[in-house]
């Protein structure tokens, strides 16, 4: 399923989603916050008013944007439906696939020796924001529904021998959700804060929808 799904981020794919997916891309970095036409007119560079427009009312329309009036302003927000999260979730994926700065090919490796059929697997520290050095660790976060300590002994030996070397971080789904929920500051909402996901993308987006009903925010 992984290669399939892989198969999207392909040369020609790419320009199936190119014209569109800028919009949903803000949402994916942050699907807590809603924004005005102008923020996102602003935020996905766009000279024309009517391409803009016209691109947040088909998505409106699908069911992924949802129109909120606050006072004399329209601000636009992701809708917690499956379309919108399957869509932040291709999304997510793409761009990060599509980032050539990062070994994707290490990262690729990683996936096919999880051996789990569900799980999430992100990335994040310097590596997200291309701040990385020749030193700099590759940090890789996987979100798993089992015993996360046989999860790490399996993918021990191939993180500590890589180039770089993977710093891998292992929680079940239960103890993300657990962290963002959490009244101190800790490492899973720096998580959330920064990050690429490569695999995985729908599990997180349900995990933080659901972590949203209660309050949560960014």
């Amino acid at each position: 399923m992984v290669i399939l799904f892989i198969g999207w981020f392909k040369p020609k794919n790419r320009k199936m989603l190119k014209k569109s997916y800028r919009i949903i891309q803000i949402f994916a970095e942050n699907p807590t916050k809603s924004y005005l036409f102008s923020e996102i007119k602003k935020k996905i560079c766009s000279k024309s008013e009517s391409y803009t427009y016209n691109s947040i009312n088909s998505f409106v329309k699908e069911g992924i944007l949802i129109k909120e009036q606050k006072g004399n302003l329209m601000f636009y927000k992701i809708s917690n439906t499956y379309p919108a999260i399957s869509f932040l979730s291709l999304v997510k994926e793409y761009v990060s696939w599509d980032n050539k700065k990062l070994p994707l090919d290490i990262i690729f490796d990683l996936i096919q020796k999880v051996k789990i059929n569900f799980f999430t697997l992100l990335i994040t520290g310097s590596y997200v924001n291309g701040k990385q050095s020749s030193k700099s660790d590759l940090d890789v976060i996987l979100i798993v529904p089992i015993d996360t300590k046989k999860v790490m002994a399996r993918l021990k030996h191939f993180c500590d021998m890589s180039i770089p070397k993977i710093h891998l971080y292992v929680f079940t789904d239960d103890e993300f959700k657990q962290m963002l929920l959490g009244d101190k500051h800790n490492y899973g909402k720096e998580i959330v804060k920064n990050n690429l996901i490569f695999c995985g993308a729908e599990t997180y987006y349900n995990v933080l929808f659901e972590v949203m009903k209660h309050g949560f925010s960014y």
